[in-house]
């Protein structure tokens, strides 16, 4: 039989996740709502930028230049799985003060934890080489910087992380914020240029029958399903609620747990707009003009400007994934750390384990281009989403199993109607990636 549960939680590991920063960032005692909701907020928008990234956006204008806006009711099932996962990702960080990677350690054997982190190394780099060659790409269509040479200078981003660490952690938020608030921009921008159909947008978020008959729509919007949850998200966010200094009673965790679900949430939805913009872009500017066969992130910066009459429409396109790129290598290095640190107990100079993160994705990604150029480029960022598909459902069961045992959460274990939700979500996610997947694989074969 199994213990009763207790009432208090698990005891914090040793060593804090990202030590460096652990409660660094001071919540002002006796303050009002919004000065602790400004406190509070930053980690859920660099958790954000993972749902936004180079990866997200061949998926999302696939979506919107054959299907105009059908797909869009997917993006917000998406959004919707996302601000649950990573709402257990949070309590799972502030309550047990571990992260989902030192959980796992502390949960299974070695073999087990060995396992789970050579999955999530891969899964990391297969996110970073997405968000590299977006980034590289961005370079070549904005200063036609040579691919290879733009891939190299992605790794740059480590000494901006190091930097902006030493400066202090919100200085990080900030530059994360800035470059959300700019892609923004730019999409409010281009929707301007666009001037779609706000009726037809409507439409599009009512979920349609023809998504089961039509086999090219059911696998672009599973496509969509697949890019948009991030496992590498659900390890960065646990460790970065550790940042905020709360009090530690069951009153302060309560607090902490509910602005730091405000902060996700305000995030994810402002991440899913962005995803819903470039799909409205893609239907408003290709659809509507026959371009139906627009998948790549090259084609539609090219197709954008004559299409739209004016060379602003590329440029502000171009900018967006620039930033968009920049900003997934920065938390997608941070990503690294947390879970070479939780799984393996390593601890390494913070210059030498972040330039490791960043080679694990720059060395695949300077092969492809030197091989096989821009085309190599546009396959490799469709297998990096196939192998963060498949890596999901290692992270996020594991995070359902935590936050419903109460040995290990306590008072603030899963409540029943919570974790069958969080269940099912899980099986949708598992199913929906595998078949993604195994089709993946079909037309690989074919």
């Amino acid at each position: 039989m199994s213990p009763p549960p207790t009432t208090s939680p698990a005891r914090p590991p040793a060593t804090p996740s990202l030590p460096e920063v652990h409660r660094t960032v001071i919540i002002p005692p006796g303050a009002g709502f919004w000065r602790k909701a400004l406190a509070f907020s930053g980690p859920g928008f660099l958790v954000a930028v993972g749902y936004m990234d180079p990866g997200n956006w061949a998926t999302d204008i696939a979506g919107g230049s054959r299907f105009a806006y059908q797909l869009i009711f997917v993006l917000m099932m998406s959004n919707l799985i996302a601000i649950l996962v990573q709402a257990l990702a949070v309590r799972l960080g502030i309550v047990t003060q571990m992260d989902l990677a030192q959980a796992c350690k502390a949960h299974y054997s070695r073999s087990t934890s060995f396992v789970l982190w050579v999955l999530c190394e891969i899964a990391i780099a297969a996110c970073d080489l997405a968000e590299v060659i977006g980034s590289a790409i961005a370079l070549n269509l904005l200063f036609h910087i040579p691919l290879l040479v733009g891939v190299c200078l992605t790794a740059l981003d480590v000494l901006a992380i190091l930097y902006l660490q030493h400066k202090g952690f919100r200085y990080l938020e900030a530059v994360v914020v800035t470059l959300i608030a700019l892609i923004g921009g730019c999409y409010l921008v281009e929707l301007l240029l666009v001037r779609p159909d706000v009726v037809e947008i409507a439409k599009g978020f009512i979920p349609t029958p023809e998504i089961f008959t039509n086999r090219e729509m059911l696998y672009i919007g599973i496509g969509m399903l697949g890019a948009t949850v991030m496992p590498h998200n659900l390890y960065l966010h646990s460790s970065l609620v550790q940042t905020r200094a709360i009090d530690r009673t069951p009153a302060g965790m309560k607090t902490a747990i509910r602005y730091n679900f405000l902060d996700s949430f305000l995030a994810l939805n402002f991440a899913f707009l962005i995803n819903a913009a470039i799909l409205i872009m893609a239907a408003g500017t290709f659809y509507r003009a026959g371009y139906t066969q627009v998948a790549e992130i090259q084609d539609a910066y090219h197709t954008l400007a004559p299409l739209l009459g004016t060379q602003l429409a590329g440029i502000l396109f171009a900018v967006a994934l620039l930033c968009s790129g920049q900003n997934s290598t920065l938390t997608g290095t941070l990503a690294g750390q947390i879970v070479m640190e939780g799984f393996l107990n390593l601890r390494l100079a913070p210059w030498l384990r972040r330039l490791i993160t960043r080679l694990l994705a720059i060395i695949p990604a300077v092969i492809t281009v030197i091989l096989f150029g821009q085309a190599g480029t546009a396959k490799l960022l469709i297998l990096s989403q196939v192998i963060l598909s498949l890596q999901l459902s290692f992270a996020v069961i594991p995070l359902v199993l935590f936050t419903g045992d109460r040995r290990k959460m306590g008072e603030f274990a899963n409540p029943r109607w919570l974790q069958l939700l969080a269940w099912i979500t899980a099986g949708i996610i598992a199913v929906l990636n595998a078949y993604l997947l195994v089709r993946t694989i079909l037309d690989w074969i074919h």
